[in-house]
């Protein structure tokens, strides 16, 4: 049985990463951009050093394998058949859902998203000259949830789009197939197309709460829906660039290559290496993180919970926790929540960039003696 060290990680400081150069030179354990801090699986690696060993690095389109792995790991990890004439590569999940709004709505058109939610949201649509259109999600005791009056509301001031992001980037939602189907009834009566972001897939912390794509509930809702992956977030591998959607109407594929049109660049062979083999041999890498995710995700409810002015929710997927710190902020009149732990030593993600000041968002995809570390600085700043 293969067994993979996530107690440590390479050296991050000083290297190329955007997340570990915002703080070069100061003491400041950076949890903010969602990348984890371990090494890809080492089949990648094998498989990474094996194509730039064969030294030709010509244009290239997804192989035969590569197709294969993506189809049968999709079915196997998510219970969703595909036809591979349904993916459309793509360099990234955030070019995914600009050439969704590109391809769906025209200028003054309405793009809905609930928030908090991955701040590229909130700006792809006035990259096209559409209209951003928002309802709140709610915190309901220790879990966020739909407020299904408000975005029904929503939907009626002339949204085409409605962009869906599950799991949920940052409340950690893996939504129901109740909630799901209840999204799919309001697209169909309001004749929406749906973009669903669902990069965190591989992420499930909770073996109860098992992800659904959207477009898996039946046919109607699949022909109106871009589903949005990639291997990027599960195995590491973001700055790799290989991503995909996941169109099964003809007509909406089509709609969707033409807004790709001369603007989206091919996909770079190395990262179609490193998913072929992510998708097919890496399986048992994914079971070993998501051990340590587990774990690490119990302390921070734990250690959050536990401090005056601080508030947390459970984490069903991804590895990135969302903290309340409205509390904090009455309390001890801190302007900025971000800024105050930065002081303290732990770089995080501003709520506000979400759509929701006085929360902030922390990265434990790390060690668990890093997390331990941050975790503790936390808490010395709140209760000094």
């Amino acid at each position: 049985m293969n067994t993979f060290d996530f107690s440590t990680s390479p050296d991050r400081s000083g290297s190329d990463s955007i997340k570990w150069r915002r703080y070069a030179g100061r003491d400041i354990i950076p949890m903010w951009v969602a990348d984890m801090d371990f090494a890809a699986p080492p089949a990648v690696l094998d498989a990474l050093r094996a194509r730039i060993d064969h030294g030709v690095f010509g244009y290239a389109d997804p192989w035969p394998s590569v197709l294969d792995a993506v189809v049968e790991g999709i079915a196997r990890d998510h219970a969703w058949r595909i036809q591979p004439d349904w993916l459309v590569w793509l360099p990234g999940v955030v070019t995914g859902f600009n050439v969704a709004v590109r391809a769906v709505g025209q200028p003054g058109d309405g793009v809905f998203t609930a928030t908090p939610v991955y701040p590229p949201f909130l700006h792809a649509p006035a990259n096209f000259g559409q209209r951003l259109v928002t309802a709140p999600l709610l915190q309901k005791g220790s879990r966020w949830e739909w407020d299904w009056p408000a975005t029904e509301a929503a939907l009626a001031d002339g949204v085409r789009l409605f962009m869906l992001c599950n799991p949920h980037n940052p409340v950690g939602r893996v939504f129901s197939r109740d909630e799901l189907g209840r999204i799919a009834e309001l697209a169909e009566r309001h004749d929406l197309i749906v973009c669903s972001d669902e990069i965190h897939c591989g992420l499930v912390l909770d073996p109860a709460t098992p992800h659904i794509p959207i477009a898996a509930l039946d046919e109607s809702v699949a022909r109106r829906t871009v589903t949005l992956m990639a291997p990027s977030k599960t195995w590491n591998i973001p700055a790799l660039y290989c991503a995909f959607a996941i169109v099964p109407d003809a007509g909406l594929r089509a709609r969707y290559k033409r807004a790709m049109a001369g603007i989206v660049p091919h996909v770079n062979v190395l990262g179609l290496t490193a998913t072929e083999v992510a998708y097919r041999d890496c399986g048992p890498w994914r079971e070993a993180l998501l051990d340590t995710l587990r774990a690490n995700a119990a302390r921070v409810v734990e250690t959050i919970d536990a401090l005056p002015g601080l508030t947390t929710t459970p984490v069903e997927a991804t590895y990135l926790a969302w903290i309340d710190c409205r509390g904090l902020i009455a309390e001890r009149s801190i302007a900025n929540p971000a800024a105050f732990f930065e002081t303290a030593g732990v770089g995080l993600s501003d709520g506000k960039d979400f759509g929701l000041p006085g929360f902030v968002r922390l990265n434990f995809g790390c060690p668990p003696a890093r997390l331990e570390e941050a975790l503790k600085r936390i808490r010395h700043a709140v209760i000094s």
